[in-house]
């Protein structure tokens, strides 16, 4: 029987939980995770879980934060002023927000605190600074 190697495509189920065993995400409920491993499309510790994995293998792993979404990144907290918010919007702690670049591209940022004369707000991945756990289960080897 075959196992899992690096450019392999496959299909994976998976629950991922944060240390509290809180769920953060599942495949559970719809289609297996379809991705083709060394693309840069997974977390590395998620992709090296799956290498060496065979067609119906299960595991859980506890996969370290440097190896997830990295540490939390102080530079990645900024201060925006109201005045420069939309004049309808009225920001609240946990709201997702979204900023332009000039080359069209997108920055993804949660506010983190509401002042009365600006917003503080944070660019890192929601998972930022956690250990993940996953457990998996290879549905396919393409």
């Amino acid at each position: 029987m075959s196992q899992v190697k690096e450019n392999d495509t496959v299909k994976v189920h998976y629950t991922g939980k944060l240390s509290n065993g809180q769920i953060f995400d599942s495949s559970l409920e719809r289609e297996p995770l379809e991705v083709t491993l060394g693309q840069g499309m997974l977390i590395p510790g998620f992709e090296n879980a799956v290498i060496d994995m065979k067609v119906n293998d299960k595991k859980t792993v506890v996969i370290a934060k440097e190896e997830a979404y990295g540490d939390i990144q102080k530079e990645l907290f900024h201060e925006v002023k109201k005045e420069q918010l939309p004049q309808d919007m009225a920001p609240e702690v946990g709201m997702g927000l979204a900023s332009k670049n000039p080359d069209g591209s997108e920055n993804q940022f949660r506010v983190v605190a509401v002042n009365d004369d600006h917003i503080v707000v944070d660019g890192n991945h929601p998972l930022a600074g956690q250990d993940l756990t996953f457990d998996l289960e290879l549905i396919e080897i393409k």
